[in-house]
C-alpha cells in the first residue's frame, strides 16, 4: 500500500514516536546487562535497495565496517559497529515499520529528501545522518538531529550560472522534478542565472511517478515552442526515462543544448547504457573528488568484493558511496570519542571498558549529534568538517561531459570559476574562457556550441526575406540562380550587413531568402516601392537590399539604422589638363608677384653694383657696361650661374639671402607649373546639358525640379557600365554630361572609373540611406576592394597661382637686409674718404723735407716747370 507525503507525516506523528521509545528502551536494557561484554552499537540503515546507489551504497557501508575492525586502534576497543539495513523501496514508513526488534541509537539515510523531511519528525530522539539528500530546505533548523553528510544543491548554481554564461546563453528553459527535492533548488538557480543576464523563459514540472506518455506530452509542448537550450534538475530514476524520450523526439540532435545537475550527474556511472545512450552530448555537474592513495586502494578492494556472478559489470564508484563510507566512520568517531569522555567524569577503574556499556545510559542523541558536528578528519571523500549540520561545499566541481562516455572538460570553482585544471597551491588557475576547456561533444556530435533560439511557434513560418534583384551593382545584391541545382544563391553587401546583424542576436534565427520578381507587382510605383509594399502585406517578413528610406515608404514599414553615406551625388567626366596655352608657364605666378620679382631682380643688382664698384675692378668701366653687370648678375642668379667675385662682405651677405629667396621662389614655381600640367580639372557643366536619373533611383523629377539642367530620364541605366557607356560621349553627341544618384552607386561606380569620372556637390538632396546595422567597415572593405563607401572621394579642385602676398615675409627678408647693407656701405666709403684726404695734408711737409737739393725747381719765363721724384 502506498501512501502520501502529508499521510505520511501524519502517521509519523503518532507511530514513530511510539515505536523508536520501544526500540530505545529495548536496546538500553540490553546494554545494562553487558557491562563485562564488548558493546555493540546498533546502527539502522535505510536505502532503497532498487536502486544502484543504495546497493552500492550498503556495501561501500559493510566495507567501512571492514577496515573499523581491521584498524589496529580498534581491535582492542570493545565498542563494534552493526548495520540494520532496511530497504525502504522509497517509502521510508515501510522500513520503519517491519517490527524487528533491535536497538537503533542512530539511522543512517535516508536515501532521498523526501524521506529524510519524513524521517525529521523523529526530533532529537534518534540522529539521522544522510549521505545523498541534498535538498535545500533541509536544515538543523527544522530537524535539529539531521545531519548532512552530502552538499546542498545550492552550491552548484554558480557552477551552472557560470556555464550559462560562457556558452553565451541568455534565454533559456527549466525542467526540475515536482517533488521536494526538485523545487528546492529553483529560486537560488533562478536568482544565478538573473545575475548572470539569463531569462528563463519557461519552467516545466514534472512528477516523479509521471507516465511516459505524459513526459513525452511535456516534451512536445517544448518543442513547440522551439526551446533548444535546458537545465534538467531530477531524480536519477525519473532521468532515465526523461532523456530516453527526448532521444526519441529528436531534441537530442544538433542545435540542442542540455545541461544536468548534480543529481544526475552523480550516477551517469551507474546508468545502464541505453541512457547514456540516450544522453549523448549532455553537459554535467558534480563534486569534484580529488585523487588520492586512499581512494585509489579503496577501489582496489571495491573490485574484488563487487565481482560476483551477479555483477560481472563492475561499477565505478561515485560520490555517494564515499560519502556512504565516511558517514560510518564520522559515527564511529563520535562514539569512541564520546565513550571515553564517559568514562573519564565516571573515573570507574573496576573495569576498563565499563564506560563503554553506560553509553546508552548517559548521553543522548543529541550529544552524539553535536560530537559527530565537531569531528574533522580526512575520509575518502576529502576533508570532512561540519558546519551548521552539512557538509561543506567542496572547492571545485567537476564538469564533465557525455560524449561516447563520460569525460571531464574542465572544473568550477568559487574563486576563479570556470579552469581545466586545478592548482593546489592557489586552488584553480584562473582560465575563464570556454575555449580553454576541453573539447566538447554536443548533441547530433556537433563541436559548435548551441544558439539559442527565439521562443516562437516551431509550427510557425521561417522568416521570409525578400530580395531585389538587380542586373548591375551586385557588389550590393547579387542573386545567382543554380541552373543545376536551381538554388538561389544571395550575396553581396547588404546581404552580409543583414547576416552580420543576426549573427549578433543571443538567438538562433532561420531564414529565407526569396527574389522579389516582376510578376510579384501588384500595385503601381517604382520596383523598390512595390516589394515595401509586400513586407506590409506580410507577404515577406523583411526585405533585405539596397533600400534607400524615404518617407513614403517609412508611412508603410519601419527601417533599420542607416549604414551607408546618407544623399545624392552628381557624376561627371574628367579631362587631364594638357593647355595649348603657350603662355602656361606664366600661370603658376600672378601678375603682381612677376613684377615684384622683377623689381627685386634689378633692386639686389643694384644694391650689390653700389657695394662692389668702388673696389672690385669687375664692377667698373663705362656706364652701359655698368648697367649691363646689374642686370647680368642680379638674374644670373636665378640659375646660381654669376661669374663675378665679390669683395665686400656686405655684398655677399646680401647675395646669400636673395638666393635663398631665388631658391625659395624656383621651387615654389616647379611645383605649382607641375600641378598644374598634370591636374585633373572638371569638365565645364553649362546650362542646359544633359543629365540623366537611373531606373528606380529616389533621386527622380521631384527632388531635380531647380536644377538648370536638361532631364534625360529616358537613358537605361542598369549596370556600372551603363554608366561609363553614357558618360562617354558628349551631350552633342547623343550622349549626356552627368549622371545624378545615390552616393553609394556613385561610389561604387568610382571605385572602379575613378580615373575618368569624378563628382561634383555631393548631397545635392537628402536621403536617408540604406537601412540595417553591422560591421560595416570590414564589409566594405570586402566588396569595393579598399574603396570604402564610408570614406569621402574629394573632387578634383582647380590649382590656385602663387600671389606676391604668400611671399611678402620672404621679400621683406632680402629688402631689408639688402637696404641696410647699401646704407652700410655708403657711411663706410665716406668715412674712408675723410680719413685718406688727412693723410695727404699730413704727408706733404714730410715730402718737401725729404726732397734732394738738387731737386729745387727752376725757372723759366712764361712757364713754371716742376720736376718731382717719387720714392
Amino acid at each position: 500500500m502506498k501512501l502520501t507525503m502529508a499521510s505520511a507525516k501524519m502517521v509519523s506523528m503518532f507511530i514513530l514516536p511510539a515505536m523508536l521509545h520501544a526500540f530505545s528502551s529495548f536496546g538500553w536494557s540490553m546494554a545494562q546487562n553487558s557491562h563485562h561484554r564488548p558493546h555493540h552499537m546498533h546502527v539502522g540503515v535505510i536505502l532503497d535497495m532498487e536502486s544502484p546507489v543504495g546497493e552500492m551504497a550498503q556495501k561501500c557501508m559493510t566495507m567501512a565496517i571492514s577496515d573499523l575492525n581491521a584498524t589496529p586502534s580498534q581491535n582492542n576497543h570493545p565498542l563494534k559497529l552493526i548495520l540494520h539495513p532496511r530497504n525502504s523501496m522509497g517509502q521510508p514508513l515501510k522500513a520503519l515499520s517491519s517490527g524487528e526488534n533491535v536497538t537503533k541509537r542512530t539511522l543512517i539515510g535516508p536515501q532521498t529528501s523526501e524521506e529524510a523531511e519524513l524521517l525529521g519528525e523523529l526530533g532529537d530522539r534518534v540522529p539521522i545522518i544522510s549521505f545523498s539528500a541534498s535538498c535545500p530546505s533541509l536544515s538543523r533548523e527544522k530537524n535539529p538531529n539531521f545531519i548532512r553528510m552530502t552538499t546542498n544543491d545550492n552550491s552548484q548554481v554558480g557552477a551552472i550560472a557560470a556555464l550559462v554564461q560562457k556558452f553565451g546563453w541568455r534565454e533559456l528553459v527549466i525542467i526540475h522534478e515536482d517533488s521536494f527535492y526538485g523545487n528546492g533548488i529553483i529560486p537560488d538557480l533562478l536568482l544565478a542565472l538573473h545575475e548572470g543576464n539569463a531569462r528563463v523563459v519557461h519552467r516545466t514540472v514534472i512528477p516523479p511517478q509521471a507516465r511516459d506518455i505524459y513526459v513525452e506530452a511535456q516534451l512536445y509542448r517544448l518543442m513547440a515552442l522551439s526551446a533548444n537550450i535546458f537545465i534538467v534538475h531530477m531524480s536519477p530514476s525519473l532521468a532515465s526515462r526523461f532523456f530516453i524520450k527526448v532521444d526519441e523526439l529528436g531534441m537530442m540532435s544538433t542545435g540542442y543544448g542540455w545541461i544536468v545537475t548534480d543529481g544526475i550527474a552523480n550516477e551517469l556511472s551507474v546508468m545502464d547504457q541505453s541512457t547514456l545512450d540516450s544522453m549523448q552530448g549532455v553537459i554535467g555537474i558534480r563534486p569534484y573528488i580529488p585523487p588520492s592513495k586512499r581512494i585509489h586502494n579503496f577501489s582496489l578492494k571495491w573490485r574484488n568484493s563487487f565481482f560476483t556472478k551477479q555483477h560481472p559489470q563492475i561499477p565505478e564508484v561515485n560520490v555517494y558511496c564515499l560519502w556512504a563510507y565516511d558517514s560510518v566512520w564520522a559515527l564511529a568517531t563520535a562514539a569512541h570519542h564520546l565513550g571515553a569522555t564517559t568514562s573519564i567524569e565516571k573515573k570507574d577503574s573496576a573495569n576498563k571498558f565499563a564506560h563503554l556499556a553506560a553509553i546508552p545510559l548517559r548521553p543522548t542523541g543529541s550529544d552524539l549529534v553535536r560530537t559527530i558536528l565537531r569531528a574533522k578528519f580526512t575520509g575518502l571523500s576529502g576533508e570532512i568538517q561540519l558546519k551548521n549540520g552539512k557538509l561543506q561545499q567542496p572547492l571545485a566541481f567537476e564538469i564533465v561531459n557525455v560524449f561516447g562516455r563520460v569525460k571531464r572538460i574542465g572544473f568550477w570553482t568559487q574563486f576563479n570559476e570556470i579552469t581545466t585544471k586545478l592548482d593546489r597551491s592557489t586552488v584553480a588557475n584562473q582560465s575563464p574562457s570556454v575555449r580553454d576547456m576541453g573539447s566538447i561533444g554536443w548533441p547530433g556530435s556537433s563541436l559548435a556550441i548551441p544558439k539559442v533560439q527565439r521562443i516562437m511557434p516551431k509550427a510557425g513560418k521561417r522568416l521570409r526575406i525578400g530580395v531585389p534583384i538587380k542586373v548591375g551593382f551586385k557588389e550590393l545584391v547579387g542573386v545567382e540562380l543554380d541552373p543545376v541545382t536551381n538554388a538561389t544563391t544571395v550575396t553581396g553587401f547588404c546581404i552580409d550587413v543583414f547576416k552580420a546583424a543576426i549573427d549578433m542576436l543571443p538567438y538562433g534565427v532561420t531564414l529565407d531568402f526569396i527574389p522579389f520578381t516582376n510578376s510579384n507587382i501588384l500595385m503601381g510605383g517604382s520596383y523598390y516601392d512595390n516589394l515595401i509594399y509586400q513586407v506590409y502585406r506580410q507577404k515577406y517578413d523583411a526585405a533585405v537590399g539596397d533600400i534607400t528610406i524615404t518617407a513614403n515608404r517609412s508611412s508603410y514599414v519601419d527601417f533599420t539604422m542607416t549604414f551607408t553615406e546618407t544623399g545624392v551625388a552628381m557624376i561627371v567626366p574628367i579631362e587631364t589638363s594638357r593647355s595649348t596655352n603657350m603662355w602656361i608657364f606664366f600661370k603658376p605666378l600672378t601678375v603682381d608677384l612677376w613684377l615684384v620679382i622683377g623689381a627685386f631682380f634689378v633692386f639686389t643688382g643694384f644694391v650689390v653694383w653700389t657695394i662692389e664698384h668702388n673696389d672690385n675692378d669687375e664692377f667698373k668701366g663705362p656706364l652701359a657696361r655698368q648697367i649691363g653687370i646689374v642686370m647680368w648678375f642680379s638674374f644670373a642668379t636665378l640659375f646660381f650661374a654669376q661669374r663675378e667675385k665679390l669683395i665686400s662682405n656686405l655684398s655677399k651677405v646680401v647675395v646669400i639671402v636673395w638666393l635663398f629667396v631665388v631658391l625659395i621662389l624656383t621651387s615654389s614655381y616647379t611645383a605649382n607649373l607641375s600641378s598644374i600640367l598634370t591636374v585633373h580639372q572638371l569638365q565645364s557643366m553649362p546650362k542646359g546639358e544633359s543629365i540623366v536619373l537611373p531606373f528606380n533611383s529616389p533621386a527622380d523629377q521631384k527632388f531635380l525640379i531647380d536644377l538648370p539642367f536638361k532631364k534625360h530620364s529616358s537613358y537605361p541605366l542598369r549596370k556600372v557600365e551603363d554608366y561609363a557607356n553614357a558618360l562617354r560621349d558628349e551631350s552633342r553627341k547623343g550622349g549626356i554630361s552627368a549622371i545624378i544618384d545615390e552616393i553609394p552607386y556613385v561610389k561604387l561606380f568610382l571605385s572602379k572609373y575613378s580615373d575618368q569620372y569624378t563628382t561634383v556637390e555631393t548631397s545635392l538632396y537628402g536621403t536617408e540611406g540604406f537601412g540595417f546595422e553591422g560591421k560595416l567597415y570590414l564589409i566594405s572593405q570586402n566588396w569595393f576592394q579598399n574603396h570604402s563607401l564610408y570614406t569621402n572621394q574629394d573632387s578634383a579642385a582647380k590649382v590656385a597661382r602663387l600671389d606676391s602676398y604668400s611671399f611678402r615675409g620672404l621679400f621683406l627678408i632680402t629688402g631689408i637686409t639688402s637696404a641696410a647693407a647699401a646704407i652700410a656701405s655708403r657711411k663706410y666709403m665716406k668715412k674712408e674718404s675723410t680719413t685718406s684726404q688727412q693723410h695727404d695734408v699730413a704727408d706733404k711737409p714730410v715730402e718737401e723735407k725729404f726732397s734732394p737739393v738738387s731737386d729745387i725747381p727752376s725757372r723759366r719765363t712764361g712757364s713754371k716747370h716742376i720736376r718731382r721724384y717719387s720714392y
